[in-house]
Parts: structure tokens; sequence; C-alpha cells
């Protein structure tokens, strides 16, 4: 599940649990304070990803960091592949030269250094991307993936099909798609299972 939030200055979601889920936050615009019951109190910056594994159970806030600027993010929330996990907290700095005209891996199903991981076969990437640029984009895992490709701003064309800023496509049963900027553009590319 993606949302697509927007949360005013000084306002924000109280303490509240989850478990057995993992949890990217990405902040497109403002920032965000996160505490939870492992004793994580960070701000998430624009720029910088957060990913929560809930396992067992975890409890959380999110309020805005700021009480006059409003903080734009996408969240989204994905089943993972094994049940009842430790939970886990990790955040990290994204270095957004990498997604321009190409695109930046930013999330996969294995530890690596400039990325975070999550308990499930999914790929994650940004692009920031100039009018004309095109990329294709090869499913990693061609049997059990599809993908999902949220316009964060700007137009896109996925294959034929002309995507406009905050609209979502799904595309499965292929193994490759390619991506056209038509304007400025910037995208999430999420490669998840189909069937979990």
């Amino acid at each position: 599940m993606l949302n697509d939030d927007t949360i005013a200055g000084g306002t924000g979601f109280g303490t509240h649990g989850h478990s057995d889920m993992e949890i990217i936050t990405i902040p497109l615009s403002g920032s965000l304070a996160h505490k939870d019951s492992m004793g994580n109190s960070e701000v998430i910056h624009t720029s910088e990803i957060q990913v929560m594994s809930a396992g067992t159970g975890v409890r959380h806030s999110e309020f805005n960091a700021d009480e006059n600027i409003p903080v734009s993010l996408l969240q989204i929330w994905v089943m993972p592949n094994k049940q009842r996990v430790t939970p886990r907290y990790q955040q990290i700095k994204l270095n957004r030269d990498d997604r321009r005209n190409k695109i930046q891996q930013i999330l996969s199903p294995i530890e690596t250094e400039g990325e975070v991981w999550i308990h499930q076969d999914a790929w994650f990437h940004l692009g920031h991307f100039d009018k004309d640029i095109s990329v294709n984009y090869e499913l990693k895992d061609k049997i059990n993936n599809g993908l999902y490709i949220f316009v964060i701003k700007g137009e896109v064309k996925v294959n034929d099909q002309e995507l406009s800023t905050r609209d979502g496509y799904g595309v499965w049963g292929t193994d490759t798609i390619t991506l056209t900027a038509l304007t400025d553009s910037e995208f999430l590319l999420m490669e998840v299972p189909m069937n979990s």
C-alpha cells in the first residue's frame, strides 16, 4: 500500500502499533520526527529514506518536525516474506545526483551500502529525468514480480501509457518496461511480488 500524504506544521500521528509489516518512509519535502518503542528518536529529512520492520510488534509516532512548513511524504507498506521477526529500524541519506537521468536503487532484499533493505523480494528505484530521457527497466524476478510506477512530479510514458503527477500504474506479466520522461519528471519504481 502506498500513501501520498502531506502533514501540516505541528501535526502528525500519535503513538500507534504495527506488526508483521515493512514500512518505508520517503519525505519529498520538509522533515518528519519519528519516535518508536525500540528507542529510536530521529528526524527524517528530504533526501533520506527510513525503513521500519515491525515484526513481532512496534509502537511509533510521527509528527511534522516543523511548526510552520508542511511535510510531504510517501509511506509504503509491504507485506514481509518472514513473520514475527525482531523489529528493526534503518535510516540513510540518499545522494540525489545518483538519480539524475538514471534510476537509483534505494531498497532491496539484501543488506547493501547506500540503500535500505526489507524482508521481501522487492526493489525500489527513484528517478529524476530531464525531458525525453528514457530508461529500460528489467524486472529482477520476472516470474513472480510486478512493477508499480508512481509519478512524483511531471509526466512520463510507461510503454504506451502516459502518466501525470500523482498517477500510479501497475505492470506485470512482462520482463521489461520502457519509461520515457515527457517533461522534467520524478518517479518511484516499486518491483514487488504479485502473490504474497
